[in-house]
């Protein structure tokens, strides 16, 4: 993927929680036709944005992220169907927990992008890493220890694998 990095004086960690059939081959197809987006995205991909456990996104802020990015296929074209609806109503719950505890909201964004919007991936990485570098640091859930009892449902070794990769 081509990406290009501007100076500023704060640089955030962005971290993108994407499905593999949908938003991860749009980004593909962002960096094979050279479109230029900003390099602070790390891009963890899933087999479908309904295995995102909330986990996963306290793991990446407890990790260092500063933003994070949750995007998937467009409603209707799930390759499994209805994950994509489980992973947003999972993600509105969420959404609002974190703004209970004090977390910027414009922090997180959810988005669908489909495999051939390589321009939607990168308008949407772009937007986000701008607003949040507007934002400054997030250092909340930095000093937090992710314990792995928090959630039974990362049961199997793709989602262990995505989970240490985080």
């Amino acid at each position: 993927m081509h990406v290009h990095k501007e100076k500023h004086a704060f640089e955030p960690k962005i971290v993108a929680f994407v499905c593999t059939w949908c938003t991860y081959a749009g980004a593909d197809l962002a960096g094979t036709s050279r479109m230029h987006y900003p390099a602070n995205v790390r891009v963890v991909k899933f087999p479908c944005t309904g295995r995102i456990d909330p986990v996963f996104i306290l793991r990446a802020f407890q990790k260092g992220a500063d933003g994070i990015l949750v995007s998937g296929c467009h409603p209707g074209d799930c390759h499994y169907m209805a994950g994509n609806f489980h992973a947003r109503r999972r993600f509105a719950a969420f959404r609002q927990l974190l703004d209970f505890i004090g977390v910027d909201l414009q922090r997180l964004q959810f988005s669908w992008v489909s495999a051939a919007e390589g321009g939607k991936w990168v308008e949407v990485v772009t937007e986000l890493t701008e607003r949040v570098r507007a934002l400054g640091p997030m250092p909340e859930f930095k000093e937090l220890e992710a314990e792995e009892h928090w959630s039974g449902a990362i049961d199997t070794p793709e989602l262990k694998a995505a989970y240490n990769d985080i």
